[in-house]
């Protein structure tokens, strides 16, 4: 006797420490709301997906785990008996009838119902796919120069949360009367007299559903969908290409008719006349040309003459690039420097392209006569030096 209490006391602890953790396996904590559980749920079946990690055994227990959490903590009396009686308490309320489902859930159904299709490819041949969506999302120069992590919108077809797709306030619809619930109908069309021709064609009724909805539900209005925006983090790398594009997959369109396609992201740089306040202005003297940058500079024509002058260009990530020439050094409007090493960061490679300095020289529109003269002097005393008239080309 005395053994079977010692017993005890080492296994049921373990017995305990053995049984699932709803809350844990999904990453939410015990106060954690119905949005959140959704949003945890939506995140975690997607990262684990069969499809998604084909032979992996573990990634596909964790897929049927997290569908059996999210479906005990989203409904409202079977989490009330698992937060008060745990696991087991809540497996018996299932298998008492407790549950629609009668303690069985097929966590295929349970993505379908969320994302649209059958689940996954086994499940439902000839599954419709839904379009992918194309969406441009404009980026300052400075984010492909230093890489940056940003937030963007879109606003697509989403599975209505309410009804959770079925259209139906109440979960519920009746079989079509017109097709039987079939979702279609069979016709007849009169060819000439006494011949006629039996088409099947969908019911104008049901719309080829089969079913129609008499109760709809009050977000969505029987259309099983709605239109919201959704927020996406972006990871824009160091260097990378403009107009490159990233995938994110099943954020397209939703419907309880397809899996949805992807959403596809065209990283372009952003036109810094389009941007709304200074702090996007960052960095718009500089223009991208492949893994090099371009830069205009413009002179004085005191400055391109005579040289004698320095000054610092402030990079894309703030660091100083000294410009200037020295005294006597002349600067042909047009003319180019090439510094090496100050270009774009290459991308998924070390090391850096080229900034390339382009020079404008700013003429003044009209010279006064006491300037004029003064500039005349001094080419007729270089001209009587060197022996070349250029009083002519002023």
């Amino acid at each position: 006797m005395q053994f079977l209490r010692i017993l005890l006391l080492v296994v049921f602890p373990l017995l305990v420490a053995a049984a699932p953790d709803f809350y844990k396996i999904l990453g939410v904590d015990k106060q954690a709301s119905d949005r959140e559980l959704k949003k945890a749920y939506k995140q975690l079946s997607k990262k684990y997906h069969p499809d998604k990690n084909p032979g992996n055994e573990e990634a596909h227990q964790k897929f049927i785990d997290i569908a059996e959490a999210y479906e005990a903590l989203s409904n409202q009396e079977s989490r009330q008996v698992y937060d008060k009686y745990g696991y087991d308490g809540y497996k018996q309320h299932q298998q008492g009838g407790g549950n629609q489902h009668g303690g069985h859930h097929d966590p295929f159904d349970l993505f379908s119902r969320f994302f649209g299709g059958g689940g996954h490819a086994g499940h439902g041949h000839g599954q419709r796919r839904g379009h992918n969506m194309e969406v441009k999302v404009s980026v300052p120069l400075k984010d492909f120069y230093v890489g940056n992590r940003i937030e963007f919108q879109v606003t697509k077809q989403q599975i209505c949360e309410e009804c959770e797709g079925s259209g139906s306030r109440d979960g519920h619809s009746e079989k079509c009367e017109h097709c039987a619930g079939r979702g279609a109908r069979i016709v007849k069309q009169m060819l000439a007299p006494g011949i006629f021709q039996q088409m099947q064609v969908i019911c104008d009724k049901c719309g080829g559903k089969g079913s129609r909805i008499t109760n709809p539900c009050p977000v969505c209005q029987g259309a099983r969908v709605v239109k919201k925006p959704v927020s996406h983090w972006l990871d824009v790398d160091r260097g990378v290409p403009d107009g490159m594009r990233v995938s994110f997959e099943n954020e397209a369109d939703e419907s309880p008719d397809w899996v949805a396609g992807d959403l596809i992201i065209q990283i372009d740089e952003r036109n810094p006349a389009d941007s709304a306040n200074k702090e996007n202005l960052d960095g718009w003297w500089f223009r991208r040309r492949g893994k090099d940058l371009i830069h205009k500079e413009v002179l004085s024509l005191r400055e391109a003459l005579l040289g004698d002058w320095s000054r610092n260009l402030t990079h894309l990530d703030g660091h100083e690039v000294k410009l200037g020439r020295k005294k006597g050094q002349v600067i042909q409007p047009g003319h180019v420097d090439v510094i090496k090493g100050q270009g774009m960061p290459l991308w998924q490679e070390d090391g850096y392209g080229d900034l390339i300095v382009e020079y404008t020289v700013v003429l003044p529109d009209q010279m006064q006569s006491g300037m004029r003269k003064d500039i005349e002097a001094v080419f007729e005393k270089w001209r009587k030096k060197v022996g070349v008239n250029v009083k002519d080309e002023l």
